[in-house]
């Protein structure tokens, strides 16, 4: 129970989840990334098969979640996956990681990203941190008042992003395609599948986010039920959405031309509507990484608020606010660490850190499943079931850790920081245990 015997309220709905799913994908990583992924898979059936293996990829985890939000609801996602089904140093490590590197990592990133495209919009000149902090803790500070106005502050911005993103993708299906830029070559020595799998790792930034939903199963009114449902419309929908906009850019832009833009949204709106087209995709891409933060800044501190109402981290961050029964400590710790973290970070240090991070744990929930089915003795009455297990379970663990090895076989010194965070994490839990076992003997 946690501190005061406040509950969290249950007032979300399947349709709240479902958008909190896409909110959660949705951000500026569809705006940031496609050039990324053209200048390694090169051509355009290549950078197609890319997003589209990425697409199932997401939708193999958001099945193997799905049924782990059915078989356990209530239990704060993957750390409550991990705590039941391995052991509580190992779901320890995930909130902890996600407190230093991924989550809050993630939101600065973002943060940064909208400040790059809002100044423009309004003519601001101050520095990009200074800005980020900002938003960062104003949307903190909306969310410490409930989750009912911080889920009603998330649907509203992702329902505006799906639109400006809807905008963009029919100018490229149907405004004038620019000269085609010189087309990209293929390396002699180069393979289609090595060629896609390099291009893995800013498609799945892309696609991350959807894990984070079944940290709201407590305020849902039928988690049961509604998250399996809502994992899997918000990563179907967010699939088509990303294959729609980069079917409209290689359209427009050519895989060369999408290769070499820097922003690849502008240069599609530029072509239709000249200069007030930048405007008005600098505006759209701004709400879109707003909407993704206020998503993150809603769901994430529900990971921390479980942790400490087990006891495993500081037990502040489990007082939840009798008025608002929200766990404000856990949403301002995050906030106010995101918000220093922008005056280091942008977004290209943070990709490879965050893929990292969270396929290790991917891997680590998908390994929960076999164990669950197990302890549950085939228990399926009324229940969502993965499609095809164990081979699509065993599929997306093999996909997880080939993901990882990639990253660091690319870049083995900050991979292995990472890692050694993580690692990190392990002492700080059996340390943590010993002091509290040692200080309960004493009283």
């Amino acid at each position: 129970m946690q501190p005061g015997g406040v509950k969290l309220a249950r007032k979300l709905t399947t349709f709240d989840a479902t958008l909190i799913v896409m909110g959660g994908m949705v951000g500026s990583g569809i705006f940031l990334t496609p050039p990324l992924i053209a200048q390694v898979a090169r051509t355009a059936p290549l950078i197609v098969t890319a997003w589209i293996f990425g697409g199932i990829i997401a939708l193999a985890g958001a099945f193997i979640f799905a049924e782990l939000a059915w078989r356990r609801p209530a239990v704060a996602g993957v750390y409550g996956y991990l705590r039941d089904g391995l052991h509580p140093a190992i779901a320890f490590t995930a909130g902890w990681t996600a407190l230093l590197i991924s989550y809050t990592g993630a939101m600065a990133a973002s943060a940064v990203a909208f400040a790059a495209y809002f100044q423009p919009v309004i003519g601001l000149h101050t520095p990009l941190w200074i800005v980020a902090a900002v938003v960062l803790l104003l949307l903190t500070f909306v969310n410490c008042l409930g989750v009912r106005p911080g889920s009603l502050t998330q649907n509203a911005l992702m329902i505006l992003k799906i639109g400006a993103i809807a905008a963009i993708i029919l100018a490229g299906f149907f405004g004038p395609a620019r000269a085609a830029a010189p087309l990209l070559q293929l390396p002699a020595s180069g393979n289609w599948l090595w060629l896609v799998g390099a291009a893995m790792v800013p498609v799945l930034f892309a696609y991350d986010g959807w894990q984070t939903a079944p940290f709201i199963d407590e305020e849902m009114r039928d988690a049961r039920r509604g998250m399996p449902r809502a994992l899997l419309w918000g990563v179907l929908a967010v699939m088509i959405l990303y294959i729609a906009i980069t079917l409209a850019a290689l359209r427009m832009l050519g895989p060369a031309g999408l290769a070499h833009s820097t922003a690849p949204a502008a240069d599609m709106m530029q072509n239709v509507l000249g200069s007030m087209g930048v405007r008005a995709i600098a505006a759209a891409v701004a709400l879109s990484t707003l909407g993704y933060l206020s998503n993150a800044i809603l769901v994430s501190p529900r990971l921390y608020y479980a942790m400490a109402a087990d006891g495993l981290f500081f037990k502040q961050l489990a007082w939840v606010h009798p008025k608002t029964q929200a766990p404000v400590v856990a949403i301002a710790v995050q906030g106010i660490v995101a918000a220093f973290i922008t005056i280091f970070n942008g977004f290209p240090q943070i990709l490879n850190y965050v893929v990292v991070i969270d396929f290790i744990y991917f891997a680590l929930v998908a390994y929960t499943l076999f164990v669950f089915r197990r302890r549950d003795k085939g228990e399926t009455r009324g229940g969502f079931l993965v499609p095809g297990h164990p081979f699509t379970t065993l599929f997306f663990i093999a996909a997880s850790a080939a993901v990882v090895v990639r990253i660091f076989l690319a870049d083995p010194r900050h991979t292995s920081i990472v890692i050694g965070i993580l690692l990190s994490g392990i002492a700080v839990y059996f340390i943590s245990q010993t002091y509290a076992k040692r200080k309960e003997a004493r009283a």
